[in-house]
């Protein structure tokens, strides 16, 4: 699972975010100022960070060029400036991608989830294949299978799906989450769409096992089945 650092002074902001991801199951760690963030840096594998710019002691600025000076983690920055010159300036500082304040929570959680997915496709030496009991999942010949069964050719976004949930066997997701990474557009609250997909994903698993690898989780949306 993606560990995410926040790095923002305003403790009520920090928190904030802090439940958000608690919420969405990321593991995280909060930094109040740029000289924490860089001790957490220092001693911390992080897969995202999430970077206030105006920050006492040592300056986002200074924060963001000792995160790229060390790799390609992926950052979005948090700013009250939005003029186009100044969003500018951020991308060019190495900036991944930014989020104006105020910001609503949905939109920072959607734009974690385009980082830490495009971070993941460009690991080097990253796996094609995923298992999950006698499921397997091959992203390179966008193919699944359980047992020596082949199932039904898949849409991309049943694929998508099944990969989502693979991934990460444990997590319960959403369907805002789902349809977010399945369909790489923003969640406007239409759910038919996704359920149906997962009723076809289910329809094709049982042609070829009785055993269940989709549970829903009422009121929430969908995990691996345990």
């Amino acid at each position: 699972m993606q560990n995410i650092l926040i790095v923002e002074d305003d403790t009520a902001i920090n928190q904030m975010l802090a439940e958000a991801l608690r919420k969405a199951g990321y593991p995280f760690r909060q930094a109040f100022s740029g000289t924490e963030a860089l001790l957490l840096l220092k001693d911390t594998a992080f897969d995202l960070v999430l970077l206030d710019l105006m920050l006492p002691g040592v300056s986002g600025e200074e924060v963001l060029r000792e995160i790229r000076s060390r790799g390609e983690t992926p950052v979005i920055v948090l700013t009250a400036k939005d003029q186009l010159d100044d969003k500018v300036d951020v991308l060019r500082s190495g900036a991944d991608d930014y989020v104006t304040k105020p910001f609503e929570l949905e939109e920072v959680l959607a734009r974690i989830q385009v980082q830490l997915r495009r971070a993941g496709g460009n690991q080097a030496g990253q796996s094609s294949v995923l298992h999950y009991k006698d499921m397997v999942l091959d992203r390179e010949r966008f193919a699944v299978s359980i047992g020596d069964t082949e199932l039904p050719r898949m849409t991309k976004q049943e694929f998508a799906i099944l990969e989502l949930l693979l991934k990460n066997p444990q997590k319960v997701f959403s369907k805002e989450e789902i349809f977010e990474y399945a369909w790489e557009e923003m969640y406007m609250g239409e759910t038919k769409t996704l359920d149906v997909h997962i009723s076809n994903i289910r329809r094709k698993i049982k042609a070829v096992t009785t055993e269940e690898y989709i549970e829903t989780v009422w009121g929430i949306g969908y995990r691996l089945h345990p």
